[in-house]
């Protein structure tokens, strides 16, 4: 029997400036909560958001809504449609204020989180906004460190953990998330020495970009990932995310895909 198949959508946000053409902010806002109630009426299985601050493919001073307070408002216009970040960033927020805040969205939400995470890599953000940026082991060991803390703080009464990069001691997180056992954790990313073999370790979903055939490369390196850490890799749901154009023309298909960040 073949798995089920899920549909998400992200909503606008601002990020790729796809908000530059409302000039009031406002209306800019309507347009975000109109698309994520727009597609929990045609079904979508989940609405996502980005966690950046900056726009790509420069800082241009265009309207980004901030990824977790438009979580937690979409968490109250929506009743079904889940609920995901494509992918959070480790490294701007502290873990036990994250699993806080992820908690409280699950809990929010009525059971509909699901929570991305990833190691970072839009350095000007990090810059601009006072974050340090190490290099690619130590953001990864973060993002590993992260989800341990994180996954102990909604399970632990109080959540003790001492990882190479990130610590908390006795810390609390109540209330705890509604989804038995937790809410999904989703690892973004497809490098194949680290980021995979953390997701074989730690993840319940992944998601990787590319073409089709580049897709099928990471899903293989997944799966030896998994046979050498002892983890069932059918466990873990594989996802994409591609970029669609609609338009009227094939012509204006090719213009736009021209245009891409990717």
């Amino acid at each position: 029997m073949a798995a089920p198949f899920h549909v998400g959508v992200f909503t606008p946000q601002g990020w790729k400036t796809e908000l530059r053409s409302i000039p009031d902010p406002q209306d800019q806002w309507r347009r975000v909560v109109d698309t994520a109630v727009l597609a929990e009426e045609l079904g979508y299985d989940s609405v996502w958001v980005y966690d950046h601050v900056h726009n790509v493919p420069v800082p241009s001073n265009e309207s980004i809504f901030e990824c977790w307070t438009t979580m937690a408002a979409l968490s109250q216009v929506t009743s079904r449609i889940r609920l995901g970040q494509m992918v959070g960033c480790a490294g701007y927020r502290n873990p036990g204020l994250l699993a806080k805040i992820t908690s409280n969205i699950d809990v929010m939400s009525g059971g509909r989180l699901e929570w991305g995470i990833g190691g970072g890599w839009y350095e000007h953000e990090y810059h601009a906004y006072g974050y340090p940026f190490p290099a690619a082991k130590e953001r990864l060991g973060i993002l590993r460190d992260t989800v341990e803390i994180v996954t102990r703080m909604w399970r632990d009464a109080e959540a003790t953990y001492e990882g190479a990069y990130l610590s908390v001691a006795g810390a609390q997180c109540d209330p705890k998330p509604l989804q038995d056992p937790r809410p999904p954790i989703w690892i973004g990313g497809g490098g194949e020495q680290v980021t995979l073999r953390i997701v074989a370790r730690l993840a319940d979903c992944s998601n990787f970009g590319g073409k089709p055939d580049e897709w099928t490369h990471k899903r293989d390196v997944l799966r030896e990932h998994c046979a050498a850490v002892g983890r069932d890799y059918d466990e873990i749901t594989k996802t994409w995310s591609p970029e669609l154009f609609v338009r009227e023309t094939e012509a204006e298909i090719v213009e736009a895909g021209s245009q891409s960040f990717w």
